[in-house]
């Protein structure tokens, strides 16, 4: 099943989602006003194609566990690299840092429960609260990797970045502790039981 739809088009937008990510990394380490709008334009495209993937992979019903699985490793992978590279770039500093660091962690402990869990055949959709933790993130890595070109357009664009990223974060942890709980009930399960 998973061969039959590997060039299906959800796949293809997922495929070009991953393969932004190089891209975007490229704009903010070369730096300067042009590169850094063409920055958030690629992370733009990129996470629209979040939403159309999924949409039409379901509406076409051409879901196959490839596309499932390059979604999950798409979305992380470019959040991932957003977060390190406007680190590095010093675009987040000081105690935003850590709010970048809790975003990273329980993307990996999530992506690792899951993983376990499948194994498990026990599936952990994501909540709505999940979803409206994925959309303040974006946006606040929209603002973000604009970064101080953005300031001319919108005065306090990287301090509107800097907050909507703690936002990010206060629900990064308490979505994180509803799908660690949710999952330990499985790992710690008698396998006599």
């Amino acid at each position: 099943m998973s061969r039959r739809y590997a060039l299906s088009l959800p796949n293809m937008l997922t495929y070009g989602r991953i393969a932004a990510v190089p891209m975007v990394g490229a704009c903010i380490f070369i730096g300067g006003a042009p590169f850094r709008w063409a920055a958030l334009g690629i992370f733009a495209l990129a996470a629209i194609t979040d939403f159309f993937d999924g949409y039409l992979a379901r509406a076409w019903a051409q879901q196959s566990p490839l596309g499932r699985m390059l979604d999950s490793i798409a979305d992380k992978v470019l959040v991932a690299a957003c977060l390190l590279m406007l680190a590095w770039d010093n675009t987040i500093t000081g105690w935003s840092v850590w709010a970048a660091f809790v975003i990273l962690l329980r993307e990996v402990l999530v992506s690792g429960l899951r993983e376990f869990l499948a194994e498990l055949r026990v599936s952990v959709p994501a909540t709505q609260l999940a979803k409206y933790k994925t959309t303040a993130q974006m946006i606040s890595l929209g603002f973000l990797l604009v970064g101080p070109a953005g300031e001319a357009v919108l005065p306090g664009n990287v301090m509107i970045g800097l907050t909507l990223l703690w936002i990010s974060a206060l629900l990064t942890i308490y979505t994180g502790y509803d799908y660690l709980r949710a999952g330990l009930r499985h790992v710690f399960e008698d396998p006599e039981g």
